[in-house]
């Protein structure tokens, strides 16, 4: 199936049917994929998504809903719905699913959908709240097949049976004692190709991957990513088993750790959503652009400090700022692939080390590259053999720092448990943008006056 991009012909047709009778907007919008009118929600007005969700079948309504982008906050459609409507769809969701919605309403609200849905489907949400939204606890979900290990080959396949009755899809079959102490997985290809007199105790495997519950949920998906399975149980420090996280779940979270990564980097506040209005944008960005322009400031004393230099060598003025560009553009290489490294694991001493090790070397030779090329145009255009050697040094010097800043800034921040997303850039900025201009001019002072 191809990606769907919202195109004006649909948008059009589907404002066109809401502006029908309820039968007709059903027709139409049967000839869309849930996640696709999820997308298209994306360019409606409230009171239209509400009389879609409303028209749909319960358990397309309840995709769309689960299909939507947390930004676009399908928990407002949800609790604006009529409460017959609104349990139906609840109980259709997923238990992680109908958690991540309802979290995000006021306890009052909470409170009044569990007060109206089916008892068990309100007590595994209620447990599921008690869990932090980006732990694994908040991101599993608590329905499983679950064997005892004491069955044998047909009792354990009758009850597989009995519980997917309940479930869309499972990968995996957990293996529980009497106490439901978790014992292993079982395969159930392993299960059915089994002996007919084998018991799950011969089958189970006891070598396997589980995380607890308060787990940050990066490190999560670090795991499925690093084993290659499709799914881990949940347990508690009893080695209960508590529920299971889908490697469809970690598709998500990949995806949202990625883009609060990116925003920190470019100095954006994780809290300011993609589609967030203006203001949220300002509150957002402003504080970091206002500590930019403290940075600049500092910068710009350096020139201040060396008027004489730039009088009587004007110049320079023009290379010093494509020193300092360069610089900039070299620690924003360094640091996002040393900020990636640390997303992905926790980097040990010596991984350190060598990372900074290799930015040194990395920025000390595409410095004296590019500053052989400044040389090289300072040459040709001015004719200044001492002016190419002062922008070779100040070329080489400065990527040289962009490339150790770059690298160690997020690895020490990181130490003292500060966010190296958040704060390197700032710091690293007024790194290369002080010494692209102190380079040049110190040098020039010196070499040329």
């Amino acid at each position: 199936m191809q990606s769907f991009e919202i195109d004006k012909s649909d948008l059009l047709r589907i404002k066109t049917a809401l502006e029908g009778d309820d039968a007709e907007l059903e027709k139409v919008l049967k000839e869309y994929h849930a996640s696709e009118i999820a997308i298209i929600f994306e360019r409606l007005p409230q009171e239209a998504k509400e009389r879609i969700i409303n028209v749909l079948p319960t358990v397309m309504a309840s995709d769309v809903i689960a299909e939507m982008d947390e930004e676009h906050h399908p928990e407002d459609i949800l609790i604006s719905l009529d409460p017959e409507k609104r349990s139906e769809i609840v109980e259709e969701l997923d238990y992680d699913v109908a958690t991540d919605i309802i979290s995000q309403l006021d306890e009052d609200e909470q409170h009044e959908i569990l007060r109206d849905i089916d008892q068990e489907d309100a007590s595994n949400i209620r447990n599921l709240l008690n869990y932090a939204e980006d732990t694994a606890g908040g991101l599993m979900n608590t329905e499983v097949i679950k064997v005892n290990i004491n069955l044998n080959k047909k009792e354990a396949l009758d009850e597989i049976i009995r519980q997917s009755e309940e479930m869309e899809e499972f990968y995996t079959i957990f293996v529980i004692d009497d106490a439901d102490t978790l014992k292993g997985l079982v395969s159930i290809k392993n299960l059915i190709k089994a002996r007919a007199d084998a018991r799950v105790s011969d089958l189970v495997v006891t070598d396997f991957v589980y995380v607890a519950a308060d787990l940050d949920q990066e490190e999560v998906a670090r795991l499925i990513s690093q084993y290659n399975v499709t799914s881990v149980p949940v347990v508690d420090s009893h080695m209960k088993l508590l529920g299971r996280i889908t490697v469809d779940d970690i598709i998500d979270v990949m995806e949202e750790e990625n883009t609060e990564d990116i925003l920190k980097i470019s100095g954006v506040s994780e809290d300011e959503e993609l589609s967030g209005n203006w203001q949220d944008a300002i509150k957002s960005r402003l504080p970091w652009l206002v500590i930019n322009l403290a940075t600049a400031f500092l910068a710009a004393s350096i020139i201040r400090g060396f008027d004489s230099t730039v009088a009587k060598l004007s110049i320079i003025s023009a290379y010093m700022t494509i020193i300092a560009g360069m610089g900039g553009n070299a620690a924003t290489q360094a640091l996002a692939v040393t900020v990636r490294r640390i997303s992905l694991s926790d980097l040990t001493d010596r991984q350190a080390y060598n990372t900074v090790i290799k930015e040194f070397l990395v920025g000390m030779i595409n410095g004296a590259c590019n500053g052989l090329i400044v040389f090289g145009v300072a040459l040709f255009y001015d004719g200044n053999p001492k002016l190419g050697l002062v922008l070779f040094l100040a070329m080489t010097c400065n990527l040289l720092i962009a490339g150790i800043t770059g690298a160690s800034i997020p690895l020490i921040l990181k130490r003292v448990g500060i966010d190296p997303a958040v704060a390197s850039s700032i710091i690293i900025t007024t790194f290369t943008d002080c010494f692209g201009f102190l380079l040049p001019l110190w040098l020039a002072s010196k070499l040329l006056l």
